[in-house]
C-alpha cells in the first residue's frame, strides 16, 4: 500500500521532514501531524492565520454570534448549579481567534456576578493566535464596562485546582491520532516515509506488528485493506479532564465532529482555502483533522466514574438551548437582509443538512451533579 502526494512545491518543514526519515526511518502519522500543526517555526496553527474567510476553515462561532452567546448562558446555568462559586476557572481549550470567549462573555454579562467570579484561563500553544485572542479580549464590543483580565497557559495542568468550568470547540480534532491497516497477515501501521524513485512524502506499512497495548480491533472482524484510527492524544486530553473533575467541581462541555459509534473507517483529512488538501503535500501549510471517536471517549468517562452526558448532535443541542428564540430576538427590527444573514448562520451551524449532525455535543461533569442544560432527556 504506497499513496503519494502531489504539491507543486515544497514547504520548509516537509524539506526538514524529508532529510529526517531518509536519515532515520519512517514515522508515524501522530509525528507527522504533530510536527505539521505545531511545529515551533513551520507548524500550521505557529505560523498561518488559519480561521476565517481569508484563512483556510471556519467554525461555529465564527459564523454565527448566537453559538457563542447560547454557550455563554450554558456556562451561566453550569455556575449557578455548582453553587455559583466565587472565584472559579473559565477554561477555554484551543480558543481559536477568541471569538467565542468574546461571545461567551459579552452573552453572560446578563449575569455580573458570574463574570466577576470568572477567572478566564485560554489554553493555546501558539503564539500567533495567542496575539489574536489578547486583541480580540482586549476590548469586547458590548462591554465597555469589563476588562477580562485573560491567563494563558500551554496545558490545563498548568491551571491552578478549584471549581472549573471548561470549553473545547473544535480541539479534539487536531489532535495526533495514530492509524492501522488489516493487511492478508494482520494488522500493520501505516506511516509516512519517502517515496524511493521521488522526493517526497508517501505512505507505507510497517514491517512489524503493532504493539498489544494498542486497541485493535479483532482482525477477523476487519476485511483487509480496512483502516483503524487510534489517538493516543484524545484520550490522553480526556483523561486530564477526568482528573480535574474528580478532584474539583466542574463540567467539561466538548463540541466537535465525530462519530457515536467506534468504527472502520478513514477519516484523516487535510483542508486549505477552504478546500479538501492533499494530506501529506506541503505540510505546514494546510489544517490537517480526523473525526473524534466520541464511543471511546465516552468509555473513558465511564471507566474513571465522571459523569457522562450525550454526545447528542449540535443541531439538537442548540435547538434545546433556545436557538430558535435567539434567531428571532436578534431579527427584531433589523433589515430584512440582516435578518436573512442571522437566519443563515443560524442554519449553518444547526442544519442537519450542515453542521447539526456531524458536530457532537458531549459533557464531562464531576461525580453526583445533574444532567446540564441541552442534556435533559426530554
Amino acid at each position: 500500500m504506497n499513496a503519494t502526494a502531489t504539491s507543486n512545491h515544497k514547504s520548509a518543514l516537509e524539506e526538514r521532514l524529508i532529510s529526517l526519515i531518509q536519515a532515520n526511518a519512517p514515522i508515524s502519522i501522530a509525528d507527522f501531524m504533530a510536527d505539521a500543526l505545531l511545529h515551533p517555526h513551520d507548524g500550521y496553527y505557529t505560523s498561518k492565520a488559519p480561521i476565517g474567510a481569508r484563512g483556510d476553515f471556519t467554525t461555529a462561532p465564527e459564523i454565527s454570534q448566537i453559538f457563542g452567546e447560547l454557550i455563554g448562558l450554558w456556562l451561566v446555568q453550569s455556575w449557578i448549579e455548582l453553587g455559583a462559586p466565587k472565584p472559579f476557572h473559565l477554561i477555554e481549550l484551543g480558543p481559536g481567534r477568541g471569538v467565542l470567549m468574546a461571545d461567551i462573555l459579552r452573552a453572560a454579562a446578563l449575569r455580573p456576578d458570574f463574570l466577576n467570579a470568572a477567572q478566564i484561563h485560554l489554553v493555546e500553544l501558539s503564539g500567533r493566535l495567542r496575539h489574536e485572542q489578547q486583541k480580540r479580549l482586549k476590548k469586547i464590543t458590548g462591554l465597555s464596562d469589563f476588562q477580562p483580565a485573560v491567563q494563558w497557559s500551554d496545558t490545563i495542568d498548568d491551571i491552578d485546582a478549584g471549581p472549573s468550568l471548561i470549553i473545547a470547540n473544535e480541539f479534539l480534532d487536531c489532535l495526533p491520532i495514530r492509524q492501522f491497516v488489516r493487511t492478508d497477515i494482520g494488522w500493520r501501521e501505516r506511516l509516512v516515509g519517502v517515496h524511493e524513485n521521488k522526493n517526497e512524502l508517501c505512505f507505507e506499512l510497517s514491517a512489524t506488528p503493532p504493539l498489544s497495548t494498542i486497541p485493535l480491533p479483532d482482525k477477523d472482524e476487519v476485511a483487509v485493506g480496512e483502516i483503524f484510527e487510534w489517538s493516543e492524544a484524545q484520550e490522553f486530553a480526556i483523561r486530564q479532564l477526568t482528573a480535574r473533575l474528580h478532584t474539583e467541581k466542574g463540567s467539561a462541555l466538548i463540541i466537535d465532529y465525530g462519530h457515536i459509534q467506534s468504527g472502520i473507517g478513514d477519516t484523516l483529512q487535510a483542508v486549505r482555502k477552504h478546500a479538501s488538501w492533499p494530506i501529506l503535500a506541503a505540510p505546514g501549510e494546510a489544517d490537517i483533522t480526523s473525526h473524534v471517536n466520541f464511543d471511546r471517549l465516552s468509555k473513558i468517562g465511564f471507566e474513571t466514574g465522571t459523569a457522562v452526558f450525550g454526545p447528542i448532535s449540535q443541531g439538537v443541542f442548540l435547538d434545546r438551548l433556545g436557538l430558535a428564540i435567539r434567531v428571532e430576538r436578534l431579527c427584531a427590527g433589523k433589515s430584512e437582509a440582516t435578518a436573512d444573514e442571522i437566519r443563515s448562520g443560524a442554519f449553518r451551524i444547526a442544519a442537519t443538512s450542515e453542521m447539526g449532525e456531524i458536530f457532537k455535543a458531549f459533557c464531562l461533569s464531576s461525580p453526583g451533579l445533574k444532567a446540564p442544560a441541552g442534556f435533559h432527556v426530554p
